[in-house]
């Protein structure tokens, strides 16, 4: 979102009676006759003032986007961020303040044409006083704005027409490192524990689709209403953009969660989220691992075998642990992000995957418990 450059109060005021003084300037150069030079002087200076002020508030009022008519993504973002309401209240002090100052310019203006020449010089310093006092006023909401440029500045460009995938699971599964790979984006991704900070996205051309993938901060598995800033992102992008999500499950559990902690994880979502899920087995040592379409049966187990690298001790206990959620699941993959194995079988997924048109009126429940 882009906020132009918010001024401090003294910042305003300074511009403002500066042109206002430079203006007096010029008028006292002017053929004007004595007896109403120093009131046109003092009446110049005045608008000129008023006039300057005023157009830097407008300008502010107008490069800031209505908020009403932004996607909904990007008001729950706001809100997320900074808060819609606060925005909203910050933007209509600025609006009362133009309002204020663009009646003073006309009271005092019209004083000064009517005031003796000796008079001119004290209106127009009554004017200056009302003048500060009124920007003075909103100084919390120039601060409150400067605060929301400063947070919105990197907000996310999203390309609305296109299809868009979404990656979720928990921190350090390696949703930052699919995302390198199966797009063009370079998110930060580091080798020690380290959690996506912000919403990150890549995009993508299969057979003239265009897909959006993006890489969400990571999903903790509790309440919505306990959800920190960054966990709600996840969840706004979730609400409002998802037409599929893929789910990462890291089956060496090297990212701190057990399995089934990630497995619940991915329950909750799809509870809440009506779209298509593909499971993402990660962090394993494949070469060709790729469930095939309603392929349950004990297949499963011959191919897991080749994949796992495990002795043949442990080998019946893996595939005991991971088959309780393997058979709960309809369409899933075997992948190593790092290493780049099981992409292509990614991309083919994402071909099929449609776009979705919001209804809104199935939101409305959505975030009961």
């Amino acid at each position: 979102m882009i906020i132009p450059t918010i001024p401090t109060p003294d910042e305003l005021l300074d511009k403002g009676f500066r042109r206002g003084k430079k203006a007096a300037d010029l008028a006292r150069t002017s053929k004007i006759p004595r007896r109403l030079k120093s009131k046109r002087i003092e009446e110049i200076r005045v608008i000129t003032a008023c006039q300057v002020i005023k157009d830097r508030l407008k300008m502010i009022l107008d490069r800031v986007p209505d908020i009403e008519t932004l996607p909904e993504f990007y008001q729950d973002y706001i809100d997320i961020t900074v808060g819609v309401d606060e925005m909203k209240k910050s933007l209509g002090a600025l609006n009362w303040a133009y309002g204020i100052i663009t009646q003073l310019e006309k009271d005092y203006a019209s004083k000064i044409r009517r005031s003796l020449p000796e008079n001119a010089s004290s209106y127009q310093k009554q004017a200056y006083g009302r003048i500060a006092s009124v920007v003075n006023k909103i100084k919390k909401d120039l601060d409150f704005l400067d605060f929301a440029k400063a947070n919105l500045r990197n907000m996310p460009t999203i390309d609305f027409e296109a299809t868009t995938i979404v990656i979720a699971g928990f921190p350090n599964v390696g949703k930052s490192t699919l995302l390198r790979q199966i797009t063009n984006a370079s998110p930060e991704v580091a080798d020690y524990p380290f959690t996506t900070k912000g919403i990150q996205i890549g995009h993508l051309e299969r057979n003239w689709k265009k897909i959006q993938i993006i890489d969400t901060p990571g999903l903790l598995d509790r309440p919505i209403l306990d959800m920190n800033e960054i966990e709600l992102n996840a969840m706004v992008a979730l609400e409002h953009l998802a037409d599929a999500i893929l789910f990462i499950i890291d089956v060496s559990e090297t990212c701190g969660y057990p399995i089934e902690n990630q497995y619940n994880l991915s329950e909750e979502i799809k509870r809440i989220f009506n779209v298509p899920m593909i499971y993402l087995f990660n962090k394993m040592d494949i070469s060709q691992m790729n469930k095939k379409e309603n392929d349950k049966n004990t297949d499963n187990e011959i191919e897991l075998k080749n994949v796992i690298d495990s002795s043949k001790n442990d080998y019946d206990a893996n595939i005991s642990y991971l088959n309780q959620y393997l058979n709960k699941i309809d369409e899933y993959l075997f992948i190593s992000a790092y290493e780049g194995k099981g992409i292509e079988e990614i991309l083919k997924k994402l071909e099929k995957v449609e776009k979705i048109e919001e209804d809104n009126s199935q939101m409305e429940n959505e975030y009961e418990y």
